[in-house]
């Protein structure tokens, strides 16, 4: 019985990255399909009197999300392109602009633009991955420092820190702290995400721990 228990403990472990993978791959292709099947099923409709056949094959489920997740992938591509060009960073900026003139959406909206672009431009040239204290003074988790505040009555620095939890960062905690108490790593936001979807296993070589 020790040796099976063993054995069923050992399998599980081995498999845990191969299932944790599958979960995050499940995940982004729901969203793709999602995102896509919308348009399949416009284009079944639009087939079903002169191409029955291939509108019955665009109802069929798994041709259906697979063909929904290929069509918003292709859109992304056609929207990451759009974006980079000259014409398609003034059109985005129009959209922005648009989007700030609706009410509610320009609070949902304006929010998680603001987040997306504080990953991508680090605060005032400072490194974006930080130790803080957290859930007590004696322990450390990683954050990413998403503002910097400068306090109205005493003139304290703080940092406003997002702090993911693993294996999954979508969720997590956000926290206020003061400057002086972060502990900046060297590391980049691909470093820490995978130490994060790793449970710790991979991480750099090099850490800070101390303030």
């Amino acid at each position: 019985m020790e040796r099976i228990r063993r054995n069923i403990v050992t399998g599980l472990l081995a498999s845990l990255p191969l299932l944790l993978t599958a979960w995050i791959v499940k995940i982004v292709f729901d969203f793709l399909v999602a995102a896509g099947r919308p348009v399949v099923l416009g284009f079944a409709a639009g087939l079903t009197d002169r191409a029955p056949e291939v509108a019955d094959l665009l109802r069929q489920d798994w041709f259906q999300s697979l063909l929904a997740a290929i069509v918003t992938l292709f859109a992304l591509y056609l929207l990451g392109a759009l974006t980079t060009a000259m014409v398609g960073r003034r059109l985005w900026h129009l959209f922005d602009r648009l989007m700030a003139r609706i009410p509610f959406v320009e609070a949902v909206y304006g929010a998680v633009r603001k987040l997306i672009t504080s990953f991508q431009q680090a605060p005032a040239g400072q490194q974006r991955v930080v130790l803080i204290e957290f859930p007590s003074p004696d322990m450390k988790t990683i954050g990413f420092v998403t503002k910097v505040f400068t306090t109205s009555d005493t003139g304290r620095e703080v940092a406003a820190v997002y702090v993911p939890t693993a294996p999954n960062p979508t969720s997590g905690y956000m926290e206020l702290v003061p400057v002086e108490k972060l502990v900046w790593l060297d590391w980049t936001a691909n470093e820490a995400m995978q130490f994060i979807l790793s449970g710790g296993t991979a991480a750099p070589d090099r850490l800070t721990f101390g303030s």
